[in-house]
């Protein structure tokens, strides 16, 4: 009933930058806080960035002053502004959210996309 569809992904030069996008569509009443998540070969998946349905962000360490995330509302959509990347952020990012459905306002579930492949390599 809910899908989430990153883009954005791709290779990038060290230093360079990225936008990823993650839409979310389906049967909505409302969605609360949405997220980026990171996974390398052979590590767990980790967050990287969170906003809040008002705003609020939090970001792991490691991209602190590099990486920008944000959201519109009116569309449903996360944005990662990924900025000075390097070769250790390669790997697969997936968005997530928790939404409240029309059916069950009452509840949240926390939904994923299918990932996207973040590269940087000279």
């Amino acid at each position: 009933q809910v899908q989430l569809v990153e883009s954005g992904g791709g290779l990038v030069q060290p230093g360079g930058s990225l936008r990823l996008s993650c839409a979310a569509s389906g049967s909505i009443f409302s969605i609360n806080a949405m997220g980026w998540y990171c996974q390398a070969p052979g590590k767990k998946r980790e967050l990287v960035a969170r906003i809040t349905s008002g705003g609020s962000t939090n970001y792991a360490d490691s991209v602190k002053g590099r990486f920008t995330i944000s959201r519109d509302n009116a569309k449903n959509t996360v944005y990662l502004q990924m900025n000075s990347l390097k070769p250790e952020d390669t790997a697969v990012y997936y968005c997530n959210a928790d939404i409240q459905l029309v059916r069950t306002p009452s509840y949240q579930y926390r939904y994923w996309g299918q990932g996207t492949q973040v590269t940087v390599s000279s």
